[in-house]
């Protein structure tokens, strides 16, 4: 499975199979019930495929599939590989107070700017916030490194419990 853009954290794919989606979602099930090396739970017409509580680590991904009814009578599988849902919740507000951090400070930089005040705090904080923005994207970059072999395992087991399709 190639990985072909390197901006995105969260890869996504779609995939046809010529199948009924309850039959992919039966037969999802039942690979995961052999497997000792995934976790396979379903809700609905959605499976999360994860790697055993043992062998995980912080940047562990997960595979969530949704699968559909086609046009033609068959499937249309939706997939996308992310960390752990708690962990990209947090990863994400981090994300988002820092941002609305940024913003106040500058908005504070630019009132000290205008009325002539010392500036060196609010320079200080906004490098400070700036770094810690450009370090989180690091983060994220070296988690979804960590965490490639773990993707094409999973994207693996789908394709093997998906072969004859």
């Amino acid at each position: 499975m190639p990985l072909s853009n390197d901006i995105i954290l969260r890869p996504r794919f779609k995939w046809s199979v010529a199948e009924n989606p309850e039959i992919v979602l039966d037969r999802l099930e039942q690979s995961g019930k052999i497997s000792t090396d995934f976790v396979v739970s379903r809700v609905d017409p959605h499976i999360f495929i994860r790697i055993p509580k043992p062998k995980q680590h912080f940047w562990s991904p997960q595979l969530h599939l949704e699968i559909i009814k086609n046009a033609d009578n068959g499937a249309l599988v939706h997939g996308l590989f992310g960390p752990n849902p708690t962990v990209w919740t947090m990863f994400m507000f981090v994300h988002f107070v820092a941002a609305i951090l940024i913003i106040a400070i500058s908005i504070w930089l630019y009132t000290a700017v205008s009325l002539g005040q010392e500036l060196l705090l609010p320079l200080l904080l906004l490098m400070v916030l700036i770094l810690l923005w450009v370090s989180l994207y690091i983060m994220g970059r070296l988690g979804k490194r960590k965490g490639t072999q773990e993707m094409k395992n999973l994207h693996g087991f789908m394709k093997n419990a998906l072969k004859d399709f």
